[in-house]
């Protein structure tokens, strides 16, 4: 086992990490920026190092000041949490050739999936079902004319190094086709230094379903179930839950099963996520594969009793999996808050927090890094907090989460807290009616005085 982790990340993640390893008698070393400098992993760490000032250029994804600071510190693992370098195939091949164990993917392995084109060609040898669409990378606007004519109106274009929505369009006839194969490449080489493009037949009133899966180095792998992950806002997730309520028993087996294979397939080591597109017939088709610690994994470790950094940190010292996959026995649902004012578009909302009172009671589970009087920087994403409440049933996660979030007091920035109160009472979200474009018709009603 690993005397020593380095967490390569900052905020919620890094203090999550941190507490499964004080239970594993593991010691910490946190890494943070200037900025940094006030926040609980920095305190709750055996170690700290700064690693540089506040743009994340010059820290977070700085690679050789990040294996210095496991040097100095002879730390023997890097935990890479998610965002900044959890999916950098680069870094995961630096931190090898100094003999420190990443606790995420190999370098082969994210290669593989990071790229979503090859991610598509390699789960469709997989026999995992996938969107229709172009095979690999489009060579040129004819070809996308052509791919485009063969599969159907409408169809989206896709980055094949893209993420958060970064060079993706919606196509509904051929007239648009042109405008749009010009603007995402833009987009995508200003984004991601690459505007490969790729396209698929554009699923309508699709569910965004992804499975937990955890895989060991010695090719066995196993799934954890569902979240549903569909209400989004510019690609952006904001609520998760488990079990999806469009789920039955048999798009779990099938659905779960696809996943277990596609990891295998690969020979997957650690805990990542396979990402399905759902449509409104159950049709499940592969999107990408993720390749680290999901944001919303607290749901499933609630449904299930189980701590998957834990198992990350088991699995990269080389201990098996048990090869059983998990269905929920509870519902649990997270609300990501977010500095950010729902009134006003959702703008960025930094600086200093004065008063915080945070929720407590039974089933209700907090994950954060904030206080009252710590300063949020503008510098990063702005998630400050993950919600999360658990019960027998959804109806009782709902109302444990209204309460929770009617608890919830946060003075000195806005957040989203108005925002995910007023989604609890939304007629189609308490029905479980939503698609990834519920929040196109969502609109915010006017603050209370």
């Amino acid at each position: 086992m690993f005397k020593k982790i380095l967490i390569a990340n900052r905020g919620e993640i890094a203090l999550r990490v941190i507490r499964t390893c004080r239970e594993m008698g593991i010691k910490t070393v946190a890494v943070y920026s200037t900025v940094d400098a006030d926040s609980l992993h920095v305190k709750f760490a055996d170690e700290a190092v700064c690693i540089g000032p506040a743009p994340s250029n010059q820290s977070y994804l700085k690679m050789a000041n990040i294996i210095a600071a496991a040097e100095i510190t002879n730390a023997d693992a890097i935990h890479p949490g998610y965002g900044f370098l959890s999916e950098n195939a680069k870094f995961s091949k630096i931190c090898q050739e100094h003999g420190i164990k990443f606790i995420g993917a190999s370098p082969e392995m994210i290669d593989k999936m990071g790229d979503k084109a090859t991610a598509k060609a390699t789960m469709k040898a997989a026999g995992v079902p996938c969107v229709p669409g172009s095979e690999g990378i489009l060579d040129s606007y004819e070809d996308a004319v052509k791919v485009a004519a063969e599969i159907g109106y409408p169809v989206m274009m896709k980055a094949t190094a893209g993420g958060g929505g970064k060079g993706m369009r919606a196509i509904w006839k051929e007239e648009e086709l042109e405008k749009a194969w010009e603007s995402a490449r833009m987009e995508a080489a200003a984004a991601f230094g690459n505007d490969g493009m790729y396209m698929e037949k554009l699923i309508e009133e699709p569910r965004h379903i992804e499975i937990q899966v955890v895989g060991d180095s010695f090719g066995k792998a196993c799934h954890l179930s569902e979240r549903d992950c569909s209400v989004q806002r510019r690609h952006q997730k904001l609520t998760e839950e488990t079990p999806s309520p469009f789920m039955t028993d048999e798009l779990r087996h099938k659905m779960g099963e696809a996943a277990v294979k596609a990891a295998e397939y690969i020979q997957y080591e650690g805990a990542g996520t396979v990402e399905f597109l759902v449509d409104k017939h159950r049709n499940f088709y592969f999107m990408e594969m993720n390749t680290r610690i999901q944001v919303e994994h607290p749901i499933t470790e609630q449904v299930i009793d189980y701590d998957l950094i834990r198992e990350q940190i088991l699995v990269a010292a080389g201990v098996p999996i048990s090869g059983k996959n998990y269905l929920p026995q509870l519902h649990s649902i997270e609300c990501r808050i977010n500095a950010e004012d729902p009134y006003n578009d959702f703008r960025p909302s930094p600086g200093k927090i004065t008063v915080l009172h945070a929720p407590g009671g039974h089933g209700v589970r907090l994950d954060t890094h904030v206080y009252a009087g710590y300063t949020i920087p503008s510098n990063y994403d702005s998630m400050i907090a993950k919600l999360i409440t658990t019960a027998q049933t959804r109806e009782e996660a709902i109302s444990k989460m209204k309460r929770a979030l009617d608890e919830f007091v946060i003075e000195g920035i806005k957040t989203t807290i108005p925002f995910h109160r007023q989604l609890m009472d939304e007629p189609d979200y308490v029905a479980g009616n939503y698609t990834t474009k519920f929040m196109e018709s969502f609109k915010m009603k006017e603050p209370k005085n």
